[in-house]
């Protein structure tokens, strides 16, 4: 949002430190922290979920000062189906489904609903023309069907 008086648009959060090295009290190499990626990886955990138990679990503050590497480089997913944000607003526009089949005149859902199935849209059309999803790859309404 815009400031008040200024028509400036703030920065919230803090930045991080200029150096890149990985702290002195991170005891993991980068060897060992690529294989836990890896295993968390394919035990079905999404990145976002692998970078909160590296941080909590580990005391692995950044991968990519640690290994060099973007956590979501190190994950292969030549072997998904789906990016893990389009698979995730997939997953969302499923739910919403299951929540008008129980309350068919929630007009919001149903609009959230578009939304959410524009996102996918759009999201789909980058997808195809990065090269990481096929040619003939197109969403329909049926990818989140929901059965009763």
């Amino acid at each position: 949002m815009a400031r008040m008086y200024s028509r400036n648009k703030g920065k919230s959060g803090s930045e991080r430190p200029l150096n890149r090295e990985s702290p002195e009290w991170v005891t993991l190499s980068s060897a060992e922290v690529e294989k836990l990626v890896k295993k968390l990886s394919s035990e079905g955990v999404s990145p976002a979920q692998i970078g909160l138990r590296l941080r909590d679990e580990y005391g692995v503050p950044d991968v990519k000062a640690l290994t060099g590497k973007r956590l979501s480089s190190i994950i292969e997913s030549d072997d998904e189906a789906l990016p893990h944000d389009l698979s995730d607003l997939v997953s969302k526009a499923k739910q919403l489904k299951t929540h008008l089949l129980k309350s068919r005149k929630d007009l919001s859902a149903k609009r959230g609903l578009d939304f959410t199935e524009a996102k996918i849209r759009k999201l789909g059309k980058y997808y195809v023309s990065s090269g990481k999803l096929p040619k003939s790859w197109k969403y329909t309404k049926a990818m989140s069907e929901v059965s009763e």
